[in-house]
């Protein structure tokens, strides 16, 4: 049988073993079939191409009216200031929002984004570290390249290899600040709270502080560089780690806010007063961090902006290549970091 550049319903059906009418069902969201059902045909159709081609139906008839917005911590403060950027630049525009949690699973996220596609939605943003290994995203890259092919758009938050316009937070940049402010104090047993190494954001924030340590004569593989996951628990566990293993350090750097607040909950367990006994210092900003006991120093990204610039790119006509907007950093010093003690 030859192939046809644009699938039709039947194929879909055929590669499925499923009947046209369970096939359209499927596709269409409407009741009547199985998760598992529906689930298959939607993988196949994306094989296929045929949603893909469903979608940009939709978008020719002006009655898709909303967009996806991908997170990878629903609450993470960092992830709830991004979707508000979001969220506002739709409501400008007449578009509903579909938010989806991944929790940096890489399963999860393409799961995730097959239900936007098949959903129907406008464009996808994507918010949150990319991973270093491109080719953990691979199956998501297809799956956004075939949405891209058809009319769908697609822009990320953070360093990824999807080929896909990007809104770039200044990671590494920001990670040399808030180490060259802590390193200004008198700090040198320093310890970082990270989340996986795996994830992009880390690995940028780790390599800028890698810069401030280098160019004090110090280097970062010789700190304790201590990996959890890159939540509030995550900086908990790292900080009792750091306590345990590393008793003489005088200074934490958590590298987001989330951890940096596990951090500071962890040391008020144990007793140890901040900044007198430990500094701390976090990463982004959030809109609680002044409000912590002490306020907390971090560094600021503009994270409302960094979404409503994603949606703006998502909206826009494609260009021959993804276009990339990089943001700012300021460093904001506040009562959690003071010189150590003696």
């Amino acid at each position: 049988m030859a192939q046809r550049s644009r699938p039709r319903l039947v194929d879909v059906a055929q590669a499925a073993g499923v009947s046209i009418a369970a096939a359209s069902r499927a596709l269409s969201g409407a009741a009547g079939v199985s998760d598992a059902i529906a689930g298959r045909v939607r993988e196949v159709a994306a094989e296929l191409g045929y949603v893909a081609d469903v979608h940009a139906r939709t978008l020719a008839g002006g009655t898709s009216t909303s967009v996806g917005l991908l997170v990878h911590e629903i609450g993470d403060p960092y992830f709830t200031e991004i979707a508000s950027g979001v969220l506002r630049v739709a409501a400008q525009r007449g578009l509903t929002v579909q938010i989806g949690h991944t929790g940096r699973d890489p399963d999860s996220e393409l799961a995730q984004v097959r239900a936007l596609v098949a959903n129907r939605v406008r464009a996808i943003v994507i918010s949150g570290s990319g991973f270093v290994d491109a080719r953990v995203q691979a199956p998501v890259k297809r799956e956004l390249q075939a949405f891209q092919d058809a009319g769908g758009r697609v822009a990320v938050i953070g360093r990824h290899h999807l080929g896909a316009d990007a809104v770039l937070p200044d990671n590494l940049a920001g990670g040399r600040s808030i180490t060259e402010h802590v390193l200004s104090l008198g700090h040198r047993r320093i310890a970082f709270a990270a989340g996986p190494a795996a994830l992009t954001t880390v690995a940028d924030r780790l390599a800028g502080a890698d810069q401030a340590l280098r160019a004090a004569g110090m280097r970062l593989a010789d700190l304790p560089v201590v990996e959890e996951a890159f939540t509030r628990d995550g900086g908990t566990r790292a900080a009792l780690r750091i306590l345990d293993e590393h008793p003489r350090t005088t200074a934490v750097v958590a590298l987001n806010d989330d951890m940096a607040i596990g951090v500071l909950a962890a040391l008020r367990s144990q007793g140890v007063v901040v900044p007198q006994q430990m500094s701390v210092a976090g990463f982004d900003d959030v809109a609680v961090a002044e409000h912590l006991s002490p306020a907390l120093t971090t560094v600021r990204l503009p994270m409302a902006g960094m979404g409503e610039q994603a949606l703006l790119l998502a909206l826009k006509e494609p260009s021959a290549r993804p276009r990339r907007r990089s943001t700012d950093h300021h460093l904001v010093v506040r009562e959690s970091t003071a010189p150590p003690r003696p």
